[in-house]
């Protein structure tokens, strides 16, 4: 059964008039993969979510706003973020320039209504553009005027040693940027606690990974996308804590269903997700 969209609470602003406020609960298109592009729309709004984040990938359809645009509309599901092609298996998406990479997502938001664009950190080894990110993060939201927010990331170690495989790092709290992205399974994997990370990011927390993970210290690298409450991390803590105060971001379930057998699991991971969301915001 579907999740019913939340009835906006209301909070009062300075001059003590009443307006709307509910943090919205979005699907990450990447969940549902292997499955297609739009089978994310149609889960999220099927199981209740008030959109969706779309996942840049080597599918030319997560490219294409007039596409993305006649989905949001045949599902009702807005697209509330883009995620820039900043992984591995999306190297050679828009080419290799990975300023260009950074713009194209801009303006790929600003075509779709998009609020966020989501961005990993660079790689050590992508020259200027790992040396100048925080101000090309910068330069970028000045331009299209929307938020990008960098992403918490993790170690990469081998023999147990962690190869600083990012710069300028893993954590954004640490970063001269204005807008950052909390992932609960890549707080797994770095044993970084994330009711800490989000109090550290205080203003500047615009946009959650909705997921879990168990971590430890293993040298595995492959984070675990888990159903949030599955995991160690504080989870309904962080959300809890958000709805508490004036938070004006998004909250995106970016959990893993590729191993699922059925559609019927699948769907079931998914609503999982966006109803232990809406408890622990107080929107059930």
């Amino acid at each position: 059964m579907a999740s019913a969209r939340p009835t906006p609470a209301t909070c009062a602003t300075r001059d003590g008039a009443s307006v709307a406020r509910v943090i919205p609960v979005g699907l990450s298109t990447i969940s549902v993969f292997p499955r297609p592009l739009e089978d994310g729309f149609r889960l999220s709004a099927e199981c209740g979510y008030d959109g969706v984040e779309v996942m840049v990938t080597t599918d030319a359809r997560t490219r294409d706003a007039d596409r993305l645009t006649v989905l949001a509309k045949a599902y009702d599901q807005p697209i509330l973020a883009i995620h820039a092609p900043t992984l591995l298996l999306t190297s050679f998406v828009w080419g290799n320039d990975h300023f260009v990479k950074l713009e194209r997502s801009a303006q790929l938001a600003v075509d779709t209504g998009a609020e966020t664009v989501v961005v990993h950190p660079p790689f050590r080894w992508q020259g200027k553009y790992a040396a100048t990110f925080e101000e090309s993060v910068r330069r970028t939201e000045d331009k299209y005027d929307v938020a990008i927010a960098v992403e918490n990331m993790f170690p990469w170690r081998t023999g147990g040693k962690d190869r600083k495989a990012y710069l300028p790092g893993i954590d954004p709290s640490l970063m001269d940027v204005r807008h950052a992205t909390l992932d609960f399974s890549h707080c797994a994997l770095a044993g970084r606690n994330s009711l800490e990370l989000a109090n550290d990011l205080g203003s500047r927390l615009r946009h959650l990974h909705l997921t879990d993970g168990i971590g430890g210290k293993s040298n595995r690298t492959s984070d675990e996308h888990l159903v949030p409450g599955r995991g160690n991390e504080p989870v309904a803590e962080v959300l809890q804590m958000l709805a508490a105060t004036d938070f004006g971001g998004q909250i995106i379930a970016e959990i893993k269903t590729r191993n699922v057998r059925t559609e019927k699991d699948r769907r079931a991971l998914i609503q999982e997700t966006i109803d232990f969301a809406r408890k622990h915001l107080g929107q059930a």
